[in-house]
């Protein structure tokens, strides 16, 4: 919901607050030039400015809600709200007000909320004329409507907001999540695990949205995957793009088809851990290919037996890099139900292929010398190899 002639979006940003003026500024940078691209990805017209620690997106009331959908796609923005733009004097924002109260207000009850940037040198009133004056000028709008006005400056049915700004004023009625975090490419790139289920896709977005790109990699097991598994894989990679039209994410896919053919015929208890230090390896080998200083998984403490405290620190330990799990404390609900949001999760679950991988008994407290004697000889390598001759195909 916006004001009538809606044709600006104030964006706000975060943790960017905090930082240093020069951290700052770059960091407001890279956001503006994510939003330009996610804008321009979509081809929505639209203009990105910063001013005093804002950003503003000026666009046409006809493209107003898709840009603002844009906007809150942006990892970095914690809130956006479509505006209308006014001259920062106390007649055109109450007019503005009123036009905005006809549009917007549907019943219940309302309030004002209303902030002025600038001293009494600036502009001749305060915010407690904006909403004094202003919440009289809303209440007379509603009654004018025919319903009765009742204000509740605790839990509104309806809130008219007002930002007074030295050059201009912006009235809205709404404060749209955004993702918050920091903006991506504030960080450096790392490579992200994608399977075909729920945990990866979340993790890869939790990453990115503390500003690192990421390379998605998706290992395919062979006849122990699927074209279904895949395809899932697919369609995640496509959603973590859509948000990073600036970055080259299309999904990489290894060739582990003879690699789980051998884990499948020599080990047992320790064949899932075995596979993980395969494919950690292997995301390690692309790592290098794309200047990646780590490695994301979807993994949470406990929720598999290739996941417990023991293991973890198994797998671990077949590479350098630091292996990053946003989600390592994280409920199966809580992150299945961040899936749906994201539109990464489908009703109809597909059995993993590593499912059909995993032993009947599986050691959950291995160590790493009885999981190097089990597993066959230079599987790390060959898991590495694997890497660079898929990147190659």
């Amino acid at each position: 919901m916006h004001p009538p002639g809606a044709e600006t979006i104030v964006v706000r940003h975060g943790e960017l607050g905090v930082k240093s003026d020069q951290v700052r500024i770059k960091m407001e940078r890279q956001l503006q030039g994510h939003i330009e691209c996610l804008l321009d990805d979509r081809e929505i017209p639209g203009r990105v400015r910063t001013e005093r620690n804002r950003l503003y997106v000026e666009t046409d009331p006809e493209h107003i809600e898709v840009a603002t959908e844009a906007a809150t796609d942006a990892f970095g923005v914690v809130s956006a709200s479509p505006a209308v733009k006014i001259e920062p004097a106390l007649e055109p924002i109450f007019d503005a007000m009123e036009r905005t109260t006809e549009a917007c207000y549907d019943g219940g009850t309302f309030a004002v909320d209303a902030h002025r940037a600038g001293g009494d040198e600036i502009h001749d009133f305060d915010s407690r004329d904006l909403e004094q004056d202003g919440g009289q000028r809303v209440g007379e709008t509603i009654d004018r409507l025919g319903h009765d006005p009742v204000a509740d400056l605790d839990d509104p049915d309806c809130t008219v907001f007002v930002e007074a700004r030295p050059e201009k004023a912006f009235i809205f009625v709404e404060k749209r999540s955004g993702p918050a975090g920091l903006p991506l490419g504030s960080q450096q790139p790392l490579v992200a695990l994608l399977s075909g289920g729920h945990d990866s896709p979340v993790a890869a977005w939790e990453a990115m949205r503390r500003g690192s790109p990421v390379i998605p990699v998706y290992v395919d097991l062979g006849e122990y995957g699927g074209v279904d598994h895949r395809a899932r894989a697919d369609v995640a990679a496509d959603r973590l793009a859509r948000l990073a039209p600036q970055y080259d994410m299309h999904l990489r896919v290894l060739d582990f088809g003879d690699i789980v053919a051998d884990l499948m015929r020599e080990v047992e208890a320790t064949r899932m851990l075995s596979l993980r230090r395969a494919m950690l390896a292997a995301a390690e080998r692309v790592a290098e290919d794309h200047d990646a200083v780590g490695i994301v998984t979807g993994e949470a403490v406990g929720q598999k037996s290739s996941q417990t405290t023991a293991n973890i620190a198994v797998t671990d330990a077949a590479v350098d890099l630091p292996v990053h799990r946003p989600l390592l404390t994280r409920d199966k609900t809580d992150i299945m139900d961040q899936g749906r949001e994201l539109g990464t999760y489908e009703d109809s679950s597909i059995q993993a292929g590593c499912n059909r991988v995993a032993p009947s008994y599986p050691e959950t407290n291995a160590t790493i010398e009885q999981v190097e004697s089990a597993e066959p000889d230079g599987l790390l390598d060959r898991a590495r190899s694997a890497a660079v001759r898929s990147l190659q195909e």
